[in-house]
């Protein structure tokens, strides 16, 4: 491995000195006869009888109650590509890491030798007793929707955080960044960059925002962008997932290059490749225009270039700059509150509330704080609290 940076260097090292970041803890001692008997025979068959007669009692008996599965197959890793399922392990420990540290909750990363759809969605069936919830992780689309779909009906939470977990962040960015501006949520326009599972999600999620928090009525003027341009009724390129994607944008039905759309937009978001966009296009917005540069790790525009050239809120998914998009900020809390209520599902209503919460959570809104900081403590707890609050069964 060649030109490694100084914090990839680090990293390799620390990896290598830890054998990786997470390991199992014992609740309960194991010192004597009777710790043993409870632990394991002959006790443990009073808790097995107890789930055997009624399998709701799993949660309260078993680690299932505080447990999320992150599941990959290792084909959309980061900005890595499909790399596979050992080399997507890091990465995967590196989640339940996080899922431990902000929200104690026991994660384990599963990473599957197979990028079959179906023998993903069988492999997770099969595993799913043992788990509170399944996080999916890094599933190239189009195949991570139908993954996602067809495992709604586990009875447990299925949430594909690449898709819902940046949607949820971008759109608590959004929130805060309008009111700097002072601009209506409702009525901004706006531009994504990347007909994938984030752009996706994104553009599904804000049909959800209405003039209330939580009121699905379609009030965005959105437009998605793939490598050919606007999404638009004129292509007969369009696969499924983006002919469904147009049905949700679009309203105008514009044709048109990236550049061409972006005239006149409020915010730009977008989460496909690095330099696309240069002042020209920012000084085509509308005023105060909103950007999002979420490609990783060269943003679609540099924020220097985009603040320059007018923009008056930017925002990336890199740490060194200001309003990173951060997924941690969003997924402890909501698997946290869906655990605590025995989630079946993450709702819209429940990732509406959670945006809304880490929007809440910023004590000193302004241009280069729109989000809290990804190390900030208090924000899972608040996130999990509203997703708690908005589940209905």
């Amino acid at each position: 491995m060649e030109n490694l940076t100084e914090i990839e260097k680090r990293s390799l090292i620390i990896h290598e000195q830890l054998r990786g970041k997470i390991g199992i803890h014992n609740k309960m001692p194991v010192r004597s006869k009777d710790d043993l008997s409870l632990a394991y025979t002959p006790g443990v068959a009073a808790s097995c009888m107890a789930i055997a007669e009624d399998v709701k009692q799993t949660p309260k008996l078993t680690l299932k109650g505080n447990a999320v599965a992150v599941v990959s197959d290792g084909s959309a890793v980061l900005g890595l590509g499909n790399i596979g399922p050992e080399a997507a392990i890091p990465v995967m420990e590196g989640k339940a890491l996080l899922f431990k540290e902000y929200a104690n909750i026991d994660a384990w990363p599963l990473c599957l030798d197979t990028q079959d759809t179906a023998e993903i969605i069988e492999t997770v069936r099969r595993i799913a007793p043992v788990f509170g919830g399944i996080n999916l992780e890094d599933i190239s689309a189009p195949r991570c929707f139908e993954v996602e779909a067809q495992l709604q009906d586990l009875g447990i939470p299925v949430f594909h955080d690449d898709q819902h977990g940046t949607a949820i962040v971008l759109l608590a960015a959004l929130i805060n960044a309008c009111q700097v501006v002072g601009r209506e949520l409702a009525e901004t326009k706006v531009v994504i960059n990347g007909g994938g599972a984030a752009g996706t999600a994104i553009a599904k999620l804000l049909r959800c925002i209405g003039q209330e928090e939580g009121a699905c009525v379609s009030v965005f003027d959105v437009i998605v962008c793939d490598s050919k341009g606007a999404i638009h009724s004129g292509r007969e390129d369009l696969n499924e997932m983006k002919k469904d994607l147009l049905a949700i944008s679009n309203r105008d039905d514009r044709a048109g290059t990236l550049s061409e759309v972006l005239e006149g937009a409020d915010v730009f978001i977008g989460v496909s490749m690095g330099n696309l966009l240069g002042a020209e296009e920012i000084r085509k917005m509308a005023k105060d225009p909103i950007v999002f540069a979420m490609a990783n790790p060269i943003p679609e525009i540099m924020p220097e270039i985009a603040k320059e050239a007018g923009a008056a809120v930017v925002g990336t998914g890199r740490s060194d700059f200001p309003n990173q998009v951060n997924n941690v900020l969003a997924f402890p809390g909501i698997f946290r509150g869906a655990l605590d209520v025995g989630a079946t599902r993450i709702t819209e209503k429940m990732k509406i509330a959670a945006a809304y919460a880490l929007a809440g959570a910023v004590e000193n809104l302004s241009a280069d704080e729109i989000l809290p900081s990804p190390l900030n403590r208090s924000v899972a707890p608040l996130v999990a609290q509203a997703v708690a609050g908005a589940f209905e069964e």
